[in-house]
């Protein structure tokens, strides 16, 4: 309990260090791969989500979907259907130790989706690290880790969707 403490506060304190270095990339020119980052407790249609990004015309096989849980170890992770990460895949000084959500952090996304509304170090801390092009989150997120917000419901994902794409058709690059 002691040491779960200690590494949460080191972990909020990486986060604050990070976050004052922070410095966006780039827009890409074209979205082709997505990263999607979500809490568990806060959305449980995943497929449904994958299923709302197609139809904006994103191939399935260019999603790449990462889910923080908190019942999730490294012995069942392999187990579940999608990519999944808790506490136990993070080191005390901040560094994701576990391959899975190693490879999604230093994927190049075009695009990255941080769905999740309460500012859990853990997800923000892969947002942070995420080497995306271009990141989008909901707005009552720490608004620092993105470079577009949406202000909608966490519960309204179609909702959350066409307003994104909405804003990327805009921006010429969907």
């Amino acid at each position: 309990m002691f040491l779960k403490f200690i590494k949460g506060l080191g972990l909020k304190k990486n986060i604050k260090k990070c976050l004052a270095q922070y410095k966006p990339t780039s827009m890409p020119q074209k979205v082709v791969k997505v990263g999607l980052l979500m809490d568990e407790a806060l959305f449980t249609g995943k497929k449904n989500a994958l299923s709302e990004i197609t139809k904006y015309g994103i191939k399935e096989e260019n999603i790449s979907l990462l889910v923080y849980s908190k019942g999730v170890s490294p012995k069942n992770e392999a187990q579940m259907e999608y990519r999944a990460y808790s506490r136990k895949f993070v080191s005390a000084g901040g560094n994701f130790v576990k391959e899975p959500v190693a490879s999604f952090v230093t994927a190049p996304f075009d695009l990255l989706i941080s769905y999740y509304n309460a500012d859990n170090p853990l997800l923000m801390l892969a947002t942070l690290e995420s080497q995306a092009k271009f990141k989008v989150g909901l707005a009552s997120a720490d608004s620092r880790l993105n470079d577009f917000t949406i202000a909608v419901e966490p519960a309204k994902y179609k909702e959350y969707m066409a307003e994104l794409f909405k804003y990327l058709k805009i921006l010429n690059i969907i």
